[in-house]
């Protein structure tokens, strides 16, 4: 494999830290181009330093001269604000770009990349069910491969390369159920912050944790596995998988499943998709089967977790629904977070957003930014009293 030209969006959170791990353990393979970062100067200082970035950009512009008196003695050029990220991605020094930032903030930057003809590793997904149409018609119009690098969907893009071009048959999502799985719906209804952002398996940031925890993740990953595999939401069904050991299966037409196995570890679809289509070294834990003993199944329970509901909804009709559906959870979530609603009522939240706010059939890309700006005043409304 030939040395790679990274930038990686969003590097001082959990995504990114775990992908300069990766970097950390193959120095030789890769050349850290572009690092960015929304808030945490301190910690994309050091990264900075540590891998000899060629540029690194802090979007809260408020923090740019902090950045640039630790990092320009070094000859490290610094950069403030989303259209310098959006700028620099298409630099003819960069191959691949890795989309780690949270929520709808990554699309932005995402299109630009894909505009540029670069290799984008996906671990964004909310770029993909906000703009998923415009987003896969840029890729195939710029020749511009995307990599998932969430674990379901990496495990999925791993499984089609055993069927030879053979059509699949069903897409299988594996989910870890969250902390609650075992939980009654009224106790549910009382889960404290600090009770949802215990996840059982997976270490992850505040919002996927949340997602997980309400299982709106599980639903924004159907959407996402609509659009990067081209197949209708009839052929993905969801699976609750506690110990998630698989972290998604395929189906054929002939019965076989093939599913690909590991330990919660995202280094690991991190890495497959930075090094696609070569396969690594990485240092980490391995499977013990005999120790796991077996492995269960259950089907997610849509009452008590009604989130999955409502992303199954939004992705069947379509059109701007999941973004409208995108945006109200976000900030639901943002809220829940600050003990500004209870756990149900970040759906609840969602659900009235959804009915609320206009239907389009068919956005272009700017209708997908004023749905999200429009879906997010809702909710804060709903939630605040007040428009953003």
């Amino acid at each position: 494999m030939e040395k790679r030209h990274i930038a990686i969006l969003g590097s001082t959170g959990s995504i990114g830290r775990q992908a300069l791990d990766v970097v950390r353990q193959h120095r030789d393979m890769f050349e850290v181009e572009l690092l960015t970062a929304n808030e945490n100067s301190g910690l994309l200082i050091r990264q900075a330093l540590e891998f000899n970035a060629n540029c690194a950009v802090i979007c809260n512009s408020a923090k740019y001269d902090e950045v640039a008196r630790a990092l320009q003695p070094h000859y490290i050029k610094v950069f403030a604000g989303m259209d310098s990220v959006c700028d620099l991605v298409g630099g003819d020094n960069i191959d691949i770009v890795l989309t780690a930032m949270v929520g709808f903030s990554g699309l932005r930057s995402t299109v630009a990349a894909l505009k540029a003809g670069k290799t984008v590793a996906l671990a964004n997904k909310e770029t993909l069910v906000a703009a998923g149409k415009t987003v896969m018609e840029l890729s195939r119009r710029h020749n511009a491969a995307i990599l998932p690098v969430d674990s379901e969907h990496s495990a999925i893009f791993q499984c089609l390369h055993c069927s030879h071009g053979a059509p699949l048959e069903r897409i299988h999502l594996t989910a870890s159920g969250g902390p609650f799985r075992t939980w009654e719906k009224d106790r549910i209804a009382a889960a404290t912050r600090e009770q949802a952002l215990k996840h059982p398996k997976w270490n992850m940031g505040s919002k996927i944790t949340i997602d997980s925890a309400t299982m709106m993740n599980k639903g924004l990953e159907i959407i996402e596995a609509k659009w990067l595999f081209g197949v209708g939401t009839e052929k993905i069904s969801v699976i609750v998988h506690p110990q998630s050991v698989i972290h998604s299966m395929v189906e054929y037409a002939d019965g076989a499943v093939i599913a690909q196995l590991g330990c919660p570890d995202m280094r690991v679809p991190i890495q497959y998709a930075l090094c696609y289509p070569s396969r690594l070294p990485l240092e980490g834990e391995r499977l013990d089967f005999a120790a796991l003993g077996s492995l269960t199944f259950e089907k997610p329970d849509e009452e008590r977790f009604p989130a999955l509901a409502l992303a199954k909804e939004a992705a069947e009709k379509g059109g701007n629904l999941p973004c409208i559906m995108n945006a109200a959870n976000e900030v639901a979530v943002a809220a829940y977070l600050q003990d500004r609603v209870s756990f149900y009522g970040i759906t609840d939240v969602v659900e009235k957003c959804m009915n609320a706010v206009d239907f389009i059939p068919d956005p272009d890309i700017d209708g997908i930014f004023a749905t999200d700006r429009a879906a997010a005043a809702r909710a804060e409304e709903m939630i605040f009293g007040k428009t953003s």
